[in-house]
């Protein structure tokens, strides 16, 4: 594993983890605020929200490379199917494009992609999960063209009747396979896999071609809201090494990013005291 005590430079920041995921929350700073607080830390890299983006997609990529970060990832894509997602197939697609072309421009090393939850009226999480794979099968060579690479994130099963029909490594793997394409791998973020303990074995036969994100945070024992109460690594139950190894053993040596919603705790502290908090704990426990 990579010794993160004497390099941190693997370590990258979700901006959710200032709370700029969610309108009026955080102390909104400015992207060049972020940037240059990340730069002066030792922060390696930043995944930014569409939100916070605009129409200013090659000026912050472009802001962020010259402050000797890279762009992770742009979180993210429209939630494909379920009560989320936009009403039409058509509309889907189009926002779809359009986070894309927004990763594409800030040159992400990936767009998430929250792929939404059951289908009404299926009642089935099979059948919600091939008609995503019909839209991201469309929607990938698109992706390609762009060079960008889609990263499908299984959230925890919590979230399957309205946020994610796609709740373990295993079916994102397949889902991969079963696309075969080559902008499809995953995301694997702590708060949706700690629980798992086929971790391991999937994330290897995923192989490291197929991970392209690794998030950081913890799962406090009594989380008081499953979406807005995620612990600072260190915080929780997860075992943050092991899930470390399981992602570095299967070939992923890319950044390491946090990303931590919390509307009551951190989001309402001083972004420039959660930033330090990030290093401390990436230095320590993870």
């Amino acid at each position: 594993m990579r010794d993160f005590a004497k390099d941190h430079s693997a370590l990258a920041l979700n901006t959710a983890t200032l709370g700029h995921n969610v309108e009026s929350q955080g102390a909104g700073w400015s992207p060049e605020r972020v940037i240059d607080a990340c730069a002066e830390r030792g922060f390696g890299a930043i995944t930014f929200w569409r939100r916070e983006i605009g129409g200013r997609a090659v000026e912050i990529g472009e802001r962020t490379r010259a402050a000797g970060l890279s762009v992770s990832g742009l979180c993210r894509s429209p939630f494909l199917v379920g009560p989320l997602a936009p009403p039409t197939r058509h509309a889907v697609l189009d926002d779809f494009h359009s986070s894309i072309d927004m990763a594409a421009g800030l040159k992400a090393a990936c767009l998430t992609i929250c792929v939404g939850g059951v289908v009404a009226g299926t009642h089935s999480m099979a059948e919600s999960l091939k008609r995503v794979a019909e839209i991201i099968a469309e929607v990938a060579p698109y992706a390609a063209q762009s060079n960008v690479t889609l990263a499908l994130e299984p959230l925890n099963p919590v979230y399957g009747g309205n946020r994610s029909c796609l709740v373990t490594v295993r079916d994102a793997v397949q889902l991969c396979e079963t696309i075969d394409h080559s902008a499809i791998a995953i995301a694997v973020d702590v708060y949706h896999v700690w629980w798992d303990l086929s971790l391991g074995a999937e994330l290897k036969r995923a192989g490291a071609v197929r991970i392209a994100g690794y998030h950081l945070c913890d799962w406090l024992a009594d989380t008081r809201d499953v979406l807005l109460d995620r612990g600072m690594m260190g915080d929780g139950v997860a075992d943050l090494k092991a899930l470390r190894r399981a992602v570095e053993e299967a070939g992923y040596t890319g950044p390491c990013e946090v990303e931590v919603f919390s509307v009551n705790n951190w989001w309402k502290r001083d972004p420039s005291d959660v930033l330090d908090i990030c290093v401390e704990r990436f230095k320590t426990v993870c």
